[in-house]
């Protein structure tokens, strides 16, 4: 007769296969018990704390340049550093101002990259 492994023996055994050996495990356990094992979904939280907690993770940002300052061709050549746009295109983009000169970049690029800009004498925002 066949002893019973304990959770802590089935993990050990599990261990040691590969991931193909072990995917076709699951689906023979599947075809057997006829289940499916399929990934537990976590339940969205409903009410008002949804969007404070979206807020509060927030890990992309925009920065916008709000306009040129008084040194508008070291603030070109700075746009044009950090998107490597070419010179007329980068200049129309600071004429646009505000315009978004980096969308969706992470959170120390776009602090990084709105210092070069007030560095430069624009004014910025990162949103």
């Amino acid at each position: 007769m066949a002893t019973k492994l304990s959770q802590e023996e089935l993990l050990e055994q599990f261990e040691s296969l590969t991931l193909i050996e072990l995917s076709e495990f699951v689906k023979a356990f599947e075809e057997k018990f006829d289940v499916t094992a399929a990934a537990a979904v976590a339940a969205a939280p409903v009410g008002p704390a949804a969007p404070a907690e979206a807020e509060a993770e927030q890990d992309e940002f925009d920065v916008i340049l709000e306009g040129a300052g008084e040194k508008k061709i070291q603030v070109i050549k700075v746009v044009r550093e950090l998107t490597s746009l070419g010179l007329k295109e980068a200049k129309d983009l600071v004429d646009g101002a505000p315009k978004p000169v980096l969308e969706k970049v992470a959170k120390d690029a776009a602090e990084k990259a709105a210092e070069s800009l007030k560095g430069a004498g624009a004014s910025v925002t990162v949103k």
